[in-house]
């Protein structure tokens, strides 16, 4: 019989936090319907309009914006989800497309991210504010 000892490591890095920032959202603006299509909000927060989906003179649209915190210089990947906006009565359904992917920590261990989307309008929709959620998901690469 033998016996040798072997050894065990870990390496414990700083967790990777996300965070929404205050007063951002996803805004694809005023809106008429007609009889439906698509409005896109980039990650830039720029929109364009397609099918007969009208912006309303004056409005404004916005992507949404969330900062990371974690292991400096560390690369990410960047995950958001789907979603539905609702007025009570009638929804829409949204995808989300992030500014990118993957990021990487800056040496202090910060980034930030846009999140933009497109809204499918079916042209059925009643008029009144719509609201909904999304997930917003980062973990180490």
């Amino acid at each position: 019989t033998a016996t040798t000892q072997a050894s065990a490591t870990v390496s414990v890095t700083v967790p990777i936090a996300v965070t929404h920032v205050d007063g951002r959202a996803l805004s694809f603006g005023t809106i008429t319907v007609g009889t439906g299509g698509k409005v896109k909000v980039n990650a830039a927060g720029v929109a364009t309009f397609g099918g007969d989906v009208g912006e309303v003179t004056g409005s404004s649209t916005s992507a949404d914006a969330f900062t990371v915190e974690g292991d400096p210089n560390r690369r990410f990947d960047i995950v958001t989800t789907d979603g539905r906006i609702r007025n009570g009565v009638d929804s829409m359904k949204f995808k989300t497309e992030a500014s990118a992917d993957r990021g990487t920590l800056s040496s202090l261990g910060t980034a930030s991210f846009t999140v933009g989307g497109v809204l499918t309008v079916r042209g059925t929709e009643s008029e009144g504010d719509y609201t909904g959620r999304y997930d917003a998901r980062v973990t180490y690469d």
